[in-house]
């Protein structure tokens, strides 16, 4: 599984990324977790307001920091 942490490094960026890697050790999932914060990276993804994550390639999340139960549901 892969995942891609979309932000600049904000504080809300972080936690996001911190409840994404709490989620993805309570699930058991072996992914890799990539952290992307250029601008033109993200926009290819649509992503134009950060937090963003991405799973396998699709959009999940953007805008917001989610829950980790959400980010597990997303997971399974």
């Amino acid at each position: 599984m892969e995942i891609k942490i979309l932000g600049m490094g904000c504080p809300t960026c972080k936690k996001t990324a911190k409840i994404v890697e709490e989620a993805v050790q309570e699930a058991g999932i072996n992914a890799k977790i990539e952290k992307i914060n250029d601008l033109q990276q993200m926009a290819s993804f649509g992503v134009l307001t950060p937090p963003g994550i991405v799973i396998n390639g699709k959009v999940k999340c953007t805008g917001k920091v989610p829950g980790k139960h959400e980010v597990i549901s997303w997971l399974e």
